[in-house]
């Protein structure tokens, strides 16, 4: 039954907007080749090292999970082309409410290593102070974050009113979700407010063709960029796997946000080359050939293929981002194996700013839990 459910290649991306082919061609496109005019192949470099280095953040933290080190790992394998293109487009006083995938997103706002494994080692509540990178942290429930973006947004035009004069009042929220939440009400609330408000935010579906186990031409019989105008809110449908592409189309986006035309919604059409999470087989569920005929779409030797046909990346700079990437996966191991391991019970602290009695009455309950372990030790001991 996999012939069935595929996500073909050659079907799932002929109607996208691409600037460089898998092939590593630079084609002309006149709806996005005027917002990347002033980008120079160094910029081009940067992005393709930052591919590389997300992912090898993203094998290290799959071999952590192998390895028992990390509970849960979400792989993003294949989808770095989207995350990383449209990072590039953001000012550091936009705000980002990236789903728990974005750890390339996450990694060009300013991310440390030790946030992307402290919460799947069951360490820390969440990662990073959003305030010090204006990025919320990983949202674990499907399309919530959203609707936080555009709360964000709506109060991003409010501070307008009241902001002193020569305040920067044009920043613009940014959120990221999957093909599959595209099916949750509180994506689909989040775009009904959008667009009622015309609120300063961009939506980016990264249509990696499988929510979880569930190919997207279940769900989707229809490009899902089609379900925006319906909400009012213009959108496009982009090659996910074209780094240059994505930004070109993040960049147009954000233009209209701060321009006061309100939203935009991006689908990014990619594919998620590892499983959904470490909990995960796609084995079971999709065809080795399909997986294949991806892997000939890949972001990052695509985006290497170009700047080799124009002169401008070297075997030398080959091996410094080779090198750079064994770097930043020795630090990430070493951030994990180096993470200091807190009391259970303090999983209970700073779930509230105030005492709360609910909490109180847990804390007490789990500490008499934790207590049982030390009485059946003292008893084994006492037995030998």
């Amino acid at each position: 039954m996999l012939s069935s459910q595929t996500a073909a290649p050659e079907t799932a991306q002929d109607d996208t907007l691409q600037l460089i082919t898998p092939a590593g061609e630079r084609i002309p496109n006149a709806a996005l080749d005027r917002w990347v005019t002033d980008v120079t192949p160094a910029e081009l470099r940067e992005m393709h090292r930052d591919m590389v280095a997300v992912r090898r953040i993203d094998s290290e933290g799959m071999a952590l999970q192998r390895q028992g080190q990390l509970a849960l790992w979400a792989p993003a394998q294949g989808q770095e082309g989207v995350q990383i293109g449209t990072a590039h487009a953001f000012r550091a006083d936009d705000f980002v409410f990236p789903s728990y995938r974005e750890i390339g997103v996450n990694y060009v706002r300013g991310a440390k290593l030790v946030d992307f494994i402290s919460v799947w080692r069951g360490e820390e509540h969440s990662s990073f102070n959003p305030y010090d990178i204006n990025t919320a942290t990983p949202q674990i429930i499907i399309g919530a974050q959203t609707l936080h973006a555009v709360g964000y947004a709506m109060g991003i035009q409010r501070d307008a009113l009241t902001a002193p004069e020569g305040s920067p009042t044009d920043q613009v929220a940014i959120t990221y979700f999957g093909d599959g939440a595209s099916s949750q009400g509180d994506v689909n609330e989040a775009m009904v407010f959008a667009s009622s408000f015309q609120a300063p935010v961009v939506f980016v579906c990264t249509n990696n063709q499988w929510a979880i186990s569930e190919p997207v031409t279940v769900q989707a019989k229809f490009p899902i960029a089609g379900r925006a105008p319906g909400f009012g809110i213009p959108s496009v449908r982009v090659d996910g796997n074209d780094v240059l592409a994505c930004l070109a189309a993040m960049r147009e986006a954000l233009h209209r946000a701060r321009t006061g035309a309100g939203p935009s919604f991006i689908e990014a059409v990619t594919y998620r080359m590892g499983p959904h999470t470490t909990a995960d087989d796609p084995t079971r569920y999709r065809a080795k050939e399909e997986v294949e005929a991806w892997r000939r779409r890949d972001p990052i030797t695509r985006l290497e293929a170009y700047l080799r046909s124009i002169g401008e990346f070297s075997d030398e700079h080959a091996a410094e981002v080779a090198v750079f990437a064994d770097e930043i996966g020795a630090a990430l191991r070493a951030a994990c194996l180096g993470h200091p391991t807190k009391p259970a019970i303090e999983v209970f602290d700073h779930v509230f700013e105030e005492p709360h009695s609910g909490i109180a009455r847990e804390r007490a309950h789990f500490a008499a839990y934790l207590d049982g372990f030390a009485v059946d030790a003292a008893d084994g001991e006492g037995a030998r």
